[in-house]
């Protein structure tokens, strides 16, 4: 192919004739020193390419910049994915820790609430009962004091009783003292039915018919009391074993209780016992002193007292 040189000196020579046929001078100097690349058939093609070749560096530029662009902010939107995953896994992480925390939130709670359930029905337990004892406790007050109230009232029915027993054990000893001798004691009245009242002989336990008007009397002032109990006891001197004394005396005071049977009393109140020659009145064994213990005496006690056993009334 033909190169740049040659085809400008093809169409300088081309030119040339031409301007000769046109009647311009072929030799002139403005022809020869004028730039050969001005009047190229081919500039505008080379300038089509430069333009092609720059808007080809400007389309490449226009990608090419974008791109990189595009890149950079594709690896930071990289980065931030990464550090944005490293943030979810510390979230997931954190989020697995609080549901941990709220598990263990959750049982507590729910322990809590079972003990909340139970102690509420401990309390009410609790109150229940508390009621139930402020209910027993007042009835047991209320009862306590009704019996507080029976207690005083028992009390005073008793102080009355006293005072009218007093009363009437003071008129009895009154009345009796005037048969025999008569004392107080802690149970009640001791008449003592010794050598000036009734005499027994020697060895004997019938009722001498000169005693019989005491004993009489005696019934006569007994048998108008009302609650009381009657003892006879008998006793004897010291002469003689105590087995043998011990049967005297329960004979003596068997007698004097059958007469007190026939004047009138009533015998499911009477009661004897012998006690031979123990408890004697006076010690001595000289006819005077054993005389006095040769005796019967004769308790009136109030039936309302219980007594298993009673002792000598002397006592």
């Amino acid at each position: 192919m033909p190169g740049p040189e040659y085809v400008n000196r093809a169409a300088i020579a081309k030119r040339g004739g031409k301007m000769h046929k046109e009647g311009g001078p072929m030799n002139s100097p403005n022809a020869i020193l004028k730039p050969a690349g001005d009047d190229l058939p081919g500039k505008p093609e080379s300038s089509a390419a430069r333009t092609s070749f720059l808007w080809v560096v400007i389309g490449l530029a226009l990608v090419v910049i974008p791109a990189f662009y595009f890149l950079r902010r594709l690896n930071r939107l990289e980065l931030q994915v990464a550090a944005l995953g490293k943030q979810v896994e510390q979230t997931n992480q954190s989020l697995r820790q609080i549901a941990e925390k709220s598990d263990v939130a959750l049982r507590h709670a729910s322990q809590a609430e079972t003990n909340a359930q139970q102690a509420a029905q401990l309390r009410d337990r609790a109150e229940k009962a508390q009621a139930t004892s402020e209910e027993e406790a007042e009835v047991a007050k209320q009862q306590a004091q009704t019996a507080r109230n029976d207690a005083t009232l028992a009390q005073q029915k008793a102080e009355e009783y006293r005072k009218q027993r007093e009363e009437e054990l003071n008129r009895l000893q009154t009345a009796l003292s005037q048969i025999a001798d008569t004392r107080r004691t802690a149970m009640g009245l001791v008449m003592t039915l010794g050598s000036k009242s009734i005499r027994f002989d020697f060895d004997k336990s019938d009722v001498r018919p000169e005693n019989r008007e005491v004993l009489s009397r005696i019934a006569g002032v007994l048998i108008a009391l009302k609650g009381y109990s009657i003892y006879v006891y008998g006793y004897t001197d010291d002469i003689g074993t105590q087995e043998y004394n011990l049967k005297l005396s329960q004979r003596r005071a068997q007698a004097v209780r059958d007469y007190l049977v026939q004047a009138g009393l009533d015998p499911n109140i009477i009661s004897n016992k012998g006690f031979g020659k123990s408890d004697p009145r006076v010690r001595g064994e000289g006819p005077d002193a054993r005389a006095i213990n040769r005796r019967v005496e004769i308790g009136i006690v109030d039936s309302r007292l219980r007594f298993d056993e009673l002792p000598p009334l002397g006592k």
